[in-house]
């Protein structure tokens, strides 16, 4: 089944040197940018991360610093990169959890202003387990009928998880074909930042989503903890989250 969309939607999936949202970074970047019409563009680049990228990495995408000594930098691509996601909707396998936050966290850092908590995403991982429970290859294999031979090549596992959501659509007769059900059927949170580390409830507060004070409003802990507010901002945590709680920090004293 093909995606009934309205936006064009891209598929991307990252190789990256750890698994750290905060500290680790991209080696190489695939995507699938597909258009309402059905029309397809695909990239994949390799990119200097700027740090050694650790042998057990290196053991999984097998991508070493060899092979991005002469590669660009994030920052170097960074402002093409955002003309490429801008108005459109994203989805990827493992996304929500860890590629998007990632991706902000490299935008951020380079300097570039495109904010992807205003975009729809559709975690295809999310629907497989709920649906099936199991990784990508198997979804691959359960779904295409086909094996994932290159798995852990940014370009294959893109390309497959392409394949992957299509195959699901026309497996599933209770997935509606559009991009929004397809967004609030893979999230797991209603997410106010990227990593998840606060979301919102059900009356559309913002809530901490972890630690001690997890299930609380953020508004009422920083007005009776303050200092919270500083050990977040000074803590291990991806820029997005400490610019969302400076925006309900703010929020918080103007009211």
């Amino acid at each position: 089944m093909e995606l009934n969309l309205k936006n064009p939607i891209i598929f991307f999936d990252l190789e990256t040197t750890g698994l750290n949202i905060t500290a680790d970074k991209i080696v190489e970047l695939s995507y699938i940018k597909v258009y309402p019409n059905g029309q397809e563009e695909s990239k994949t680049l390799r990119l200097n991360p700027g740090i050694p990228i650790p042998p057990q990495s290196t053991a999984v995408h097998h991508i070493t610093d060899e092979d991005v000594k002469d590669a660009p930098t994030f920052k170097m691509v960074a402002k093409e990169l955002a003309r490429t996601f801008e108005g459109c909707d994203i989805a990827g396998f493992n996304s929500n959890r860890f590629d998007v936050p990632l991706l902000q966290e490299e935008f951020l850092n380079a300097g570039v202003d495109i904010d992807l908590t205003r975009h729809r995403f559709i975690d295809v991982q999310t629907i497989f387990h709920k649906m099936e429970q199991r990784n990508l290859s198997a979804a691959y294999k359960f779904y295409c009928g086909k094996s994932l031979d290159d798995a852990h090549s940014a370009n294959a596992d893109t390309r497959a998880t392409y394949e992957v959501l299509k195959a699901q659509l026309d497996r599933y007769p209770s997935l509606q074909n559009d991009v929004q059900f397809l967004s609030e059927f893979s999230s797991q949170n209603k997410n106010a930042d990227l990593a998840g580390r606060i979301i919102y409830n059900d009356k559309h507060e913002e809530v901490f989503n972890f630690g001690k004070y997890k299930g609380q409003r953020v508004a009422d802990v920083l007005k009776r903890d303050s200092g919270y507010y500083g050990w977040m901002m000074h803590g291990d945590f991806p820029q997005n989250t400490k610019n969302v709680l400076s925006r309900i920090m703010l929020r918080t004293k103007q009211g």
